[in-house]
């Protein structure tokens, strides 16, 4: 567990395509994550404040109404409603602001069984009155991200994502696909608390895809060296459309163990 312990899209998309600590024992040859300054459209999860740890990973989508990110189910319970999510955050500075959940959308198979391969949730945030107008969240920030099938074996991703902690940067790491019992895998170490729900990008001409958040098996994965998610396709686009066109948002179960 990797916690702390647009309808015209489709065309496009057809076409493509939590946390144990630190292993002692990663495998020869297995890259290692490095620290990389704040991407705008990737940030962390805070639930009690600024001044406390943060402790997901949550990235900005394509929405019509410029108001949506995509995590992990298992980051979220209740309604949603309430946490904090800080895009480009690098050692404590907020360039887009600080940005409020109101709402919380996961696939029926979450709610009825915590299904891992729909360990994926998208939350509404609140818009803010900047320069005495009405802004939503993608219109602040300069890069959002498409839904996107799973990535295929080979595919190299880039995976941005923040550890548990404070005043930090977030780390990154370029890694090729491949696959585990069905659900999409990379290997890098370095992803330890913190990183569930970092999102898996492909990048398509200018375009960045959202392939994949960490989560899934084991939420994530047992080793920071081997992460999981769920395997993304028709149901995560249908989600996707259920809360971009704003309909009744869900009431999330709290995440059972992982399994580890």
């Amino acid at each position: 567990m990797r916690l702390l312990r647009a309808i015209g899209l489709t065309a496009l998309l057809t076409g493509l395509l939590g946390a144990p600590a630190a292993s002692a024992s990663t495998p020869v040859a297995t890259p290692t994550a490095r620290s990389v300054p704040g991407i705008a459209a990737v940030g962390p999860i805070f639930r009690d404040g600024l001044t406390d740890e943060h402790s997901c990973t949550a990235s900005v989508l394509v929405a019509p109404e410029h108001d949506l990110i995509i995590t992990a189910a298992h980051c979220v319970s209740g309604s949603g409603a309430g946490l904090q999510f800080v895009p480009g955050y690098d050692r404590g500075a907020a360039p887009y602001g600080v940005w409020t959940t109101t709402a919380a959308y996961v696939d029926p198979s979450w709610i009825s069984a915590q299904d891992p391969q729909h360990d994926y949730a998208i939350l509404r945030v609140a818009p803010q009155r900047r320069a005495g107008r009405i802004v939503e969240l993608g219109q602040v920030v300069p890069e959002s991200e498409y839904i996107a099938p799973a990535p295929r074996p080979g595919a190299i991703l880039a995976v941005p994502g923040y550890p548990a902690g404070l005043d930090d940067q977030p780390i990154d790491c370029a890694v090729a696909a491949y696959y585990t019992a069905g659900f999409p895998s990379f290997d890098c170490a370095g992803y330890v608390g913190g990183t569930s729900g970092s999102p898996w990008l492909v990048q398509h001409g200018r375009v960045w895809l959202v392939a994949g958040v960490i989560g899934g098996l084991h939420q994530g994965g047992c080793v920071d060296y081997t992460s999981y998610s769920s395997a993304f396709g028709s149901d995560t686009y249908a989600l996707w459309l259920r809360a971009a066109t704003r309909q009744p948002p869900d009431v999330v179960p709290t995440a059972d163990d992982d399994g580890c």
